[in-house]
């Protein structure tokens, strides 16, 4: 068995005195049985990157097949005992996570920001988000409950809620917290354990996450943190001791996954991807139509699976809402993601600031039109100079058919679009194989819950964008996903109906 390290991951002491540049991470970061391992081969070990430095911010190993089965049945060893558990008793100890949580704030929030290049003021809402996420599923911890149902004659039958034993997260670089946050929450208050593997672009927050846990009082093995990529993740989906996958990250990857769990019939829950529509009328309040916007396009630097990035703008104001957006997008203030005042930080890796920029090169060479931004940007700071920041960028003269207006960028870029009737709109807003968001601005209730009545999605916002909260259900139509996560729905994705019939007199047979 390998050595479990009970010291923390990172001392208070270290994160406060760090700033942008000067952390570094020697420490080992897969979690499990109740501390930190250390890895038995580290010749594969893997560079992870500071996005706001281009620095080396500490090396990540990816986990084999023995390290997956040790975790993996640490995680099963929890189980049997937190299963048993009461509710009231597994919420009480989720309760003291998410204090932890509010009192760690800013140490959680700096090392996310240094880990995933977003704005400090993000990270900090993210953070304050996670607490109440775990609150929230603590709360439901004691209601979980079945039904009594009067059979004929001397009969009866009641359902009990079970949890489902060993479930495994995966997620995404965008929201490393969160998503650990919002896969473990509804998960541990059912009754189950968690094995998460987060992405190997953004490890660290997840460990801080699993230390929170331990430190809460939670059974050694119940929440562990398995680091590696596609292979470690395949090796986790096909481990017989996991009863359930949760994956969050992109439609090609979400198929495999969902290809791996069928072939052990166990439920997954996919949040995919999205392009998503938002849909400004002309008798729309003109200045929340463009907050909207941007909200729905440059928030941790348009890394946002359900942004709005196919806006389409009624004819009659369409000059006077590019005016606006362009005002707007051109004053965002980018640079330094620990500074107060900074409201853009760095994408999460050098290639994908590549990709990012091929798209609006692209979209150039197919007729649209830039308006303002879409080239890397370079901050004054020196330390700066090797970060992967990009202006935030607007685009006009775009057409359904672009690849811009198709696919999804997972950037800072707003493809723009004309329309005339709701009619239209409703019909080219649809087009398209994702459905995850869907947003709608207009002084008309009625066109409003007409509209998204009609949009194939999972989430719609009326006179907003983004507004989040995690006591409503978060997942997609089409290919944007399967299942649903946040609310209380989840718990059903969490947890299995068993029905018992119970006979209190004698059997009637036919034979």
């Amino acid at each position: 068995m390998a050595q479990v390290l009970r010291t923390p991951l990172l001392s208070p002491t270290v994160i406060r005195r760090a700033s942008t540049g000067t952390l570094e991470v020697k420490e080992p970061l897969n979690f499990w049985g109740g501390g930190r391992v250390k890895s038995q081969n580290t010749k594969n070990a893997e560079p992870v990157y500071e996005p706001a430095t281009g620095r080396v911010l500490c090396e990540l190993v990816p986990c084999g097949p023995e390290e997956v089965d040790q975790a993996v049945k640490s995680a099963h060893s929890a189980y049997l005992k937190w299963s048993k558990m009461a509710g009231m008793e597994r919420a009480r100890v989720m309760l003291e996570a998410a204090r932890i949580i509010r009192e760690c704030r800013e140490e959680i929030a700096k090392v996310e920001v240094i880990n995933n290049g977003k704005s400090i003021t993000e990270a900090r809402a993210g953070v304050d988000g996670a607490s109440q996420c775990i609150v929230y599923y603590a709360g439901l911890a004691a209601t979980l409950s079945g039904q009594h149902i009067q059979l004929s004659g001397n009969a009866f039958a009641y359902t009990r809620r079970e949890p489902l034993g060993v479930c495994l997260g995966i997620g995404a670089w965008n929201f490393p917290f969160n998503i650990a946050v919002m896969k473990s929450a509804p998960a541990l208050a059912c009754g189950n354990a968690m094995v998460y593997k987060p992405s190997p672009m953004a490890p660290l927050t997840a460990v801080m996450l699993a230390e929170i846990y331990a430190q809460a009082g939670v059974p050694e093995g119940l929440f562990n943190v398995v680091q590696g990529g596609a292979e470690t993740g395949s090796l986790l989906c096909h481990h017989p001791l996991v009863a359930k996958i949760s994956f969050t990250g992109s439609v090609p990857t979400g198929k495999k996954v969902m290809e791996m769990s069928a072939k052990g019939v166990k439920p997954v829950t996919l949040e995919l991807g999205g392009k998503s529509p938002l849909i400004i009328f002309k008798d729309s309040d003109l200045n929340n139509a463009v907050k909207g916007a941007l909200m729905g396009n440059f928030l941790t630097q348009g890394e946002v699976c359900c942004n709005g990035t196919r806006v389409f703008v009624q004819r009659e104001i369409m000059p006077q809402f590019l005016e606006e957006i362009i005002k707007r997008t051109k004053a965002i203030s980018i640079g330094d993601p620990l500074l107060e005042g900074t409201r853009m930080g760095a994408l999460i890796s050098r290639p994908h600031l590549e990709r990012v920029l091929g798209f609006i090169s692209q979209a150039k060479k197919q007729g649209a039109r830039v308006l303002c931004g879409g080239e890397p940007y370079v901050p004054n700071d020196p330390k700066l100079k090797g970060g992967y920041f990009m202006s935030p960028c607007v685009l006009d003269n775009c057409i359904d058919e672009m690849t811009c207006v198709k696919e999804e960028i997972f950037g800072p870029v707003m493809s723009v679009l004309p329309f005339d009737t709701e009619e239209e709109v409703i019909e080219r807003a649809n087009n398209t194989t994702f459905g995850l968001a869907a947003g709608v601005f207009t002084r008309d209730v009625t066109r409003a819950h007409r509209l998204v009545e009609n949009l194939q999605a999972g989430t719609c916002f009326i006179n907003n964008y983004n507004k989040t909260s995690v006591a409503l259900p978060f997942g997609g139509y089409k290919m944007s996903g399967l299942g649903r996560e946040n609310g209380q729905v989840t718990i059903e994705y969490y947890s299995q109906l068993k029905t018992v019939v119970v006979e209190k007199g004698d059997v009637e047979s036919l034979f």
